[in-house]
């Protein structure tokens, strides 16, 4: 039995790093100042602030400035709303990041469309994705670019083969989706009012999993040779031991039969979320500045 290659998230983000912090020392001394991001996190929530330390982290590592503003979970949303237009205003500050999710009593989308899309590094802003949509240049989700990249990497060229992306979110499977259109696949997307799913995923030479749901796409359903991309992050707990662990929306273990190659959970898409973060941060401070996009971004 062929088994298929595990595609290395983590190394191809480390590389994507190493390109961002050449590009942050190249734009410092063009511009005579550092890139700047800027992280909003409201509340105490355990899993968003160990993220928001790690891209805290990662910013000042590739040469950034790095700036969070933690605000209470009691915040009123015209003050959050108030802090989204001071830092709109903040020449050092090149990427706005709220991170999500906010408490029920404030409306995500209204922070997201105070963001000016100029700053908009989580290119979740409605100007950002109807020029995704359109073809134009854009500041493009983290994940699905992340991913887009992988498939680049695996692939080469794209044109001309089948995609099936499982998951309809705005965060990923809608611009993963134009991504992949972007690339003259033909795509289509799947998700949970979707008939004979298995048979429409079995036709695809790409699958993007992005639903949600653990295990979801099983091995059967892959067609022999097709390349996998598991954004899904799902915790489960073992039945006979009561021990949880971490497991994608593919069961990854019955694909590697099938596939050409896979990413892993974790350690797949997950580590490419904040490096292409960075690099859409170094894309802003550029085109802010009124500088070219460095090259291999």
């Amino acid at each position: 039995m062929t088994i298929g290659k595990i595609i290395d998230g983590k190394a191809y983000a480390a590389g994507l790093r190493d390109t961002v912090a050449e590009g942050v020392t190249a734009f410092a001394a063009q511009a005579g100042r550092k890139p700047g991001l800027a992280v909003v996190l409201v509340g105490e929530d355990p899993a968003s602030s160990v993220y928001v330390r790690s891209k805290g982290k990662m910013t000042v590592a590739v040469g950034m400035e790095s700036y969070e503003f933690k605000r209470p979970v009691s915040i009123g949303q015209d003050d959050l709303l108030d802090l989204i237009a001071e830092l709109n205003q903040d020449d050092r500050i090149d990427g706005i990041l709220v991170q999500l999710p906010l408490p029920d009593h404030i409306d995500e989308a209204s922070v997201i469309a105070a963001i000016d899309p100029a700053k908009d590094v989580d290119g979740f802003h409605v100007v950002n994705a109807g020029r995704l949509a359109t073809g134009q240049e854009a500041l493009v989700p983290c994940t699905p670019m992340g991913c887009i990249m992988l498939l680049k990497d695996e692939l080469g060229d794209l044109s001309g083969l089948e995609a099936v992306v499982v998951g309809r979110s705005n965060i990923v499977g809608k611009p993963m989706a134009q991504l992949l259109l972007a690339e003259s696949c033909t795509v289509t997307i799947a998700h949970s009012r979707t008939r004979d799913i298995a048979s429409i995923v079995h036709r695809a030479d790409i699958v993007v999993a992005a639903v949600g749901r653990a295990e979801m796409v099983k091995g059967e359903w892959i067609k022999p040779g097709a390349t996998v991309i598991d954004v899904g992050i799902n915790r489960v707990t073992d039945t006979e031991d009561g021990k949880s662990r971490i497991v994608g929306d593919v069961a990854t273990a019955e694909a590697l039969a099938h596939v050409r190659a896979i990413t892993p959970v974790p350690g797949g898409v997950g580590p490419m979320t904040i490096a292409v973060l960075l690099r859409n941060t170094l894309v802003a401070a550029h085109a802010r500045a009124g500088l070219a996009k460095p090259e291999g971004l």
